[in-house]
């Protein structure tokens, strides 16, 4: 498991409060332009890891309908999914003490914590059923986690905090909502389908960007004298 943590130094994102989707969008656009370039899992995962570390470094983009808990079980938030399905970013929220099943993914995937932590361990498929691959590691805020069938692709999560939210960030290459994917009973280690789907029922209008537009017509409009 191998962790990024962000560069001071990074491009800076615009951090307008006319404009608080800016760094999101700023993320699908370059991630968009990225997949145009390589199919290459290898080649993906290492370029888009500096670009969700990016994004992770701020937490004020994040709407607030993307970052709700529920009572019961975690939520997973469509932010965006790329119109051709090449990557999927979604936040997933965990209420306090909320955990996933083990699971697998079939695609690969980067998970960066935005707040609070999480503990991720993975796993191995054996004939007397799941065993525990290593001991379990903290995702903290500002870290990136790569996963992948290649690299590791069974694991559960929980959140770190029995008293609290937590909310990561995950990429994902192709539409992780609609892929047929599996959980794994612990004791047998029998598959199951499943599919996710997702917690949310629209996604953030990245487009409307009406606010700024009219302040900066306002700005060059030339000052109106007084009689």
């Amino acid at each position: 498991m191998q962790y990024l943590t962000p560069r001071t130094d990074a491009v800076e994102i615009l951090r307008d409060p006319l404009d608080p989707l800016a760094p999101l969008r700023h993320f699908v656009a370059r991630m968009t332009k990225l997949v145009g370039t390589t199919a290459d899992e290898d080649r993906l995962i290492a370029a888009a890891r500096p670009l969700l570390a990016q994004l992770i470094e701020a937490d004020v983009w994040l709407p607030e309908s993307c970052a709700v808990p529920h009572p019961e079980f975690y939520q997973q938030f469509l932010l965006h999914c790329d119109p051709l399905e090449r990557f999927s970013l979604v936040s997933f929220v965990w209420g306090p003490g909320q955990k996933t099943p083990i699971h697998d993914h079939q695609t690969w995937g980067l998970i960066g914590m935005l707040r609070g932590a999480e503990l991720g361990q993975h796993y191995q498929q054996t004939p007397s059923g799941m065993v525990a691959s290593g001991p379990a590691t903290r995702l903290e805020p500002g870290q990136v986690e790569a996963v992948s069938p290649t690299l590791g692709d069974i694991h559960r999560v929980s959140n770190a905090f029995d008293d609290r939210v937590s909310i990561s960030i995950h990429l994902y290459g192709g539409n992780i909502g609609g892929i047929a994917r599996h959980v794994f009973d612990p004791a047998t280690g029998k598959a199951a389908p499943f599919v996710s789907g997702y917690s949310s029922v629209s996604v953030p209008n990245l487009w409307d960007r009406s606010a700024v537009t009219r302040r900066r017509i306002k700005e060059s409009s030339p000052s109106r004298e007084t009689a």
